[in-house]
């Protein structure tokens, strides 16, 4: 259980007590603290391996919850880590993962944030939750606010993708269409907080998402020491990340952190690599720029949903994140993200969604430029199922056969 909440830009101390979103001095987000100090000697490792639990939640000192019976969970997390075959277009990618988040209730990482948000806004008494998404966010709060017997109010752009906003209907929240994008969403859900007695869930205005994200980063040390087989929690030299709002790559940045000051691993960390999209890419553009937040990124358009992102509150801490780590951002265009998922399901059996098949666009850029080592071990975050894309990919003219034609076979001849 979390023993405080302080703002991630001027330090401020909030109350744990209470529902928070963001700081009441300087309007920034807050980040959730334990006492690593007291858990080093009793929460470890083999604690962890020993544990029954079969989700994220065997980490549960780590976690925004008194207890087990606290939690509200659909059993996220647990995914696996697969490893990539270095042939055809993924030669020269001799230690190539993928950690596959599609296997997530819901078919996205957003589960991980929202079985924690839901748990801690449960525990601390809100009955409605809201928020704006533009894809899988939603899915994740509808269903995990439907397990925690509360309200879903969801914002969402009037082009998000058609699988999203049937499961969320589906799943019983009252979702709404926008002619916007996530930021105009978001500010509908300002507007009507106060109003209708909704708990705010946006990325990042609530400290809890950012909890359940980081888990991955917990995992991704549990996993590579299984595929090592030797025990001992280890990370990769490179991280692709696609990024939108950021509460992955803030998530397990902190979890690092997090395991050193546990005990469990050393000083050493994976380069971080951002990933957007070409025409939504202010965190790319700001860290060409030197800068240490992002602007407005205007015009913003990318099939990939969850890259469509035009200014994200957590810029300063995923900017931060990339001078920590020694890492990169880089943006790619609609048609290599799309073909990136088209290499990894023919070459991989992998259907990604869109944001994954730009990091894999992104590894093979940075590949050729030599940003990459040759044997440097590479992991790559799938963070959603393909299928939600359905609509990207339209099949064309497939060949009908008559099955009561004794010939119909010749044409595969």
């Amino acid at each position: 259980m979390h023993t405080s909440l302080n703002c991630a830009a001027c330090g401020a101390d909030h109350a744990i007590d209470c529902l928070q979103n963001l700081c009441t001095s300087c309007g920034k987000p807050l980040l959730v603290g334990y006492d690593l100090e007291s858990l080093a000697g009793s929460f470890t490792p083999d604690v962890v391996h020993e544990r029954s639990t079969r989700s994220m939640w065997r980490f549960l000192e780590v976690m925004p919850a008194a207890d087990q019976g606290e939690v509200v969970s659909l059993g996220e997390g647990q995914t696996p880590l697969l490893r990539c075959r270095a042939d055809g277009v993924f030669e020269g990618f001799s230690n190539l993962w993928v950690k596959d988040e599609s296997f997530n209730p819901t078919g996205s990482f957003k589960a991980r944030g929202m079985s924690a948000a839901v748990t801690r806004a449960k525990a601390l008494g809100a009955t409605a939750v809201a928020l704006p998404s533009a894809g899988n966010a939603a899915g994740a709060a509808t269903y995990y606010a439907a397990a925690a017997g509360m309200d879903c109010v969801l914002f969402m752009p009037d082009d998000t993708p058609p699988a999203n906003i049937i499961e969320s209907a589906v799943g019983g929240a009252r979702v709404h269409l926008v002619n916007g994008l996530i930021g105009d969403c978001g500010k509908l859900v300002g507007m009507g907080k106060d109003r209708f007695g909704w708990f705010d869930l946006s990325t990042l205005k609530e400290p809890f998402r950012i909890e359940g994200k980081k888990t991955m980063g917990y995992e991704l040390a549990f996993d590579l020491a299984a595929a090592a087989g030797d025990g001992s929690l280890q990370l990769p030299d490179v991280i692709f990340y696609p990024t939108g709002g950021g509460t992955g790559l803030i998530g397990m940045w902190k979890a690092f952190d997090e395991m050193e000051r546990l005990g469990w691993i050393g000083s050493q960390r994976p380069r971080m690599v951002v990933v957007q999209a070409e025409h939504c890419a202010p965190v790319v553009r700001a860290f060409e720029a030197g800068a240490d937040s992002a602007e407005l990124f205007e015009n913003a358009r990318t099939v990939a949903s969850g890259l469509r992102v035009p200014a994200a509150i957590g810029d300063f801490l995923m900017l931060r994140v990339l001078a920590e780590s020694n890492g990169t951002a880089i943006s790619v265009s609609d048609e290599e993200l799309l073909q990136g998922v088209r290499e990894m399901s023919t070459g991989q059996g992998l259907f990604l969604c869109p944001e994954a098949g730009a990091v894999w666009a992104a590894a093979k850029t940075l590949h050729e430029s030599g940003w990459l080592g040759a044997d440097e071990r590479i992991v790559l975050f799938n963070t959603g199922s393909g299928l939600k894309y359905n609509h990207l990919y339209p099949p064309g003219d497939l060949p009908q056969l008559d099955h009561t034609d004794p010939d119909c076979l010749d044409s595969l001849a």
